[in-house]
């Protein structure tokens, strides 16, 4: 099994037609993902490797079907427009790449999204990657490293850095443990799947034996997915490293939501309150392979 997508999973595009967009096209298209339809509206009737271009999301789904996922490759102003054209076509899952959308706009998105049971990912997010299977969005960057990095295996992976999802994922595969699902969970201050919604996901996948997570200071995802822990009963073990711990309070780190204004959000914080979980914490991103190797007693 994989969490979120799976080789099922009909997938559409929005932006197909700019540079974005063909690239990701192409991406997904050759890991294997069934990328069946896209949207640019005024390009309708135009093909993007292969795939179909439609002016509406309404007349993509008159022409396939219903569709599992779309991935929204539009500047910042649009994503409003987009994503509720999509949510509004009972699309189910919905993945927002783009930075900087107004906060006014994703608080928007996610009301009508929760009103339609549409699961947001983002924005901000490189997407999400079931090795093996699909890919939604350019997480991996290429099928190349894609392949080599995301071995398909038992360890969830969560992280709100898109790159260190790369590399933690690598690092796993290279254990032999592999992955089942990774999803970088975006990069805004304001997300639409978070951590503890991951987790839960995570406990109930029979195939994942075991979680790694990727967090860092700002917010209080980390702290709320401890209290997910411990409420839900989750009891697959879950390995952790929070980036930024030695920063000072008031000081940015990698990105907007990633600022410590009070002891929430903090370093010490998250580190406590998932230890409190029963969360095995690392001091290094290499050490979480060889700790889940050590906790679920395998051998290298």
């Amino acid at each position: 099994m994989a969490i979120l997508i799976d080789e099922g999973t009909k997938i559409l595009i929005q932006g197909i037609t700019g540079r974005t967009g063909e690239f990701a096209a192409r991406y997904m298209l050759e890991y294997g993902s069934r990328v069946v339809a896209g949207v640019t509206p005024g390009k309708g009737g135009q093909r993007v490797w292969g795939v179909p271009v439609y002016n509406s999301v309404e007349k993509a789904l008159e022409n396939h079907g219903e569709i599992d996922a779309t991935v929204t490759l539009v500047p910042p102003q649009n994503v409003k427009e987009a994503a509720l054209e999509a949510i509004m076509n009972g699309v189910e899952k919905l993945l927002i790449p783009t930075e900087n959308v107004p906060v006014q706009d994703v608080l928007f998105i996610l009301a009508h999204a929760k009103r339609r049971g549409v699961r947001v990912i983002g924005p901000g997010s490189f997407g999400v990657i079931s090795p093996g299977k699909a890919v939604l969005g350019w997480i991996g960057g290429s099928i190349e490293l894609a392949k080599e990095t995301f071995k398909p295996g038992r360890i969830g992976v969560i992280s709100r850095s898109g790159g260190q999802t790369t590399t933690i994922s690598w690092s796993i595969s290279k254990a032999g443990l592999g992955v089942s699902t990774a999803i970088h969970v975006g990069a805004e201050p304001v997300l639409g799947t978070v951590e503890a919604e991951l987790l839960e996901m995570f406990q109930r996948d029979n195939e994942t034996s075991g979680i790694a997570l990727f967090g860092e200071i700002g917010g209080i995802q980390e702290e709320e997915a401890a209290e997910i822990i411990k409420a839900r009963g989750i009891r697959k073990p879950i390995v952790a490293y929070i980036a930024g711990r030695f920063l000072p309070r008031g000081v940015r780190f990698s990105h907007a939501s990633a600022i410590i204004t009070g002891r929430r959000g903090s370093a010490e914080s998250k580190i406590e309150a998932l230890r409190d979980a029963g969360v095995k914490i690392v001091d290094k991103p290499k050490e979480i392979a060889s700790t889940l190797l050590e906790i679920l007693g395998e051998k290298k």
